[in-house]
């Protein structure tokens, strides 16, 4: 459990155990470190490094939410590189994160060993971002963690086949118990920076920008972010790609299905 100072004056927080490959784990968009808790035991060894963006977890909330957007969070992960004296490193990226990697091969491409995308890709479903801002910056309407945990199964679109013990675990790691309710993990004008940010823009070049890098593709069965047409011209655009379809999951996989886990060892594999 460590922190770091960005040059604007954050601390930010991280963790950084094992040894080997280096392997910078990026979050989704209103999530923490904790993304990757199911993943973690089957991965093989490796220096394994994990962040919280600024607002999100136990980093600090930035004054200005303007500072919630992709480049500043870019010039963050490579400030964190910098700080622990990494030239270079592996990214598994969920959602958002997936995107941070894209951004970081199209801007500092020498910095990037290789890629793996959990459910995101060059093209976002419209219907799958209008379901986040549903959520996005608001408390939860449920009142405790049980309460929580009995309702993510219905709200979140594509799962089959959770155990309860599952949806307990996701609620205690994803909402806060307070006397007036249950809050979230992350500075609610999140939502006012991906509001004002409009239309997504063109990011195929960005996907393309990952050429020549061992890549990697999880994408849920039942997601309703990242479409199986998308998914498709991605591999016809890398012939290479790992593709793992993930059954019984929607946005985003949990990363320790047999099928996730399959993919990301051998992606691993392919940078060592």
């Amino acid at each position: 459990m460590s922190r770091f100072t960005t040059s604007d004056g954050l601390s930010l927080y991280f963790e950084d155990t094992g040894a080997g490959l280096p392997l910078l784990c990026l979050p989704g968009l209103t999530r923490t470190t904790q993304d990757f808790q199911y993943i973690a035991p089957h991965l093989p060894p490796c220096r394994m490094i994990r962040m919280d963006y600024r607002g999100r977890g136990q980093s600090d909330h930035d004054p200005t939410w303007a500072n919630y957007i992709l480049p500043i969070e870019i010039r963050d992960v490579k400030e964190l590189m910098d700080h622990l004296s990494l030239s270079s490193v592996a990214i598994l990226g969920t959602s958002r994160g997936g995107l941070n990697a894209m951004g970081l091969a199209a801007t500092a491409p020498d910095r990037l060993l290789g890629a793996a995308l959990n459910d995101v890709g060059p093209e976002l479903n419209p219907a799958g971002l209008a379901d986040i801002m549903t959520y996005l910056g608001r408390r939860p309407a449920a009142r405790t963690i049980e309460e929580a945990a009995a309702a993510l199964p219905h709200v979140l679109k594509g799962f089959a086949n959770v155990p309860a013990d599952r949806w307990l675990h996701e609620a205690r790691t994803h909402f806060v118990q307070t006397d007036a309710g249950l809050d979230i993990t992350y500075d609610p004008h999140l939502r006012d920076a991906v509001a004002a940010g409009g239309a997504v823009p063109d990011l195929w070049p960005f996907f393309d920008a990952l050429a020549g890098k061992p890549l990697c593709l999880i994408r849920g069965a039942g997601s309703d972010l990242l479409s199986a047409e998308t998914a498709q011209k991605m591999q016809a655009r890398r012939p290479d790609m790992i593709l793992a379809e993930v059954p019984d999951r929607g946005h985003i996989p949990f990363l320790d299905e047999p099928e996730a886990v399959a993919a990301i060892r051998k992606w691993m594999e392919s940078m060592t």
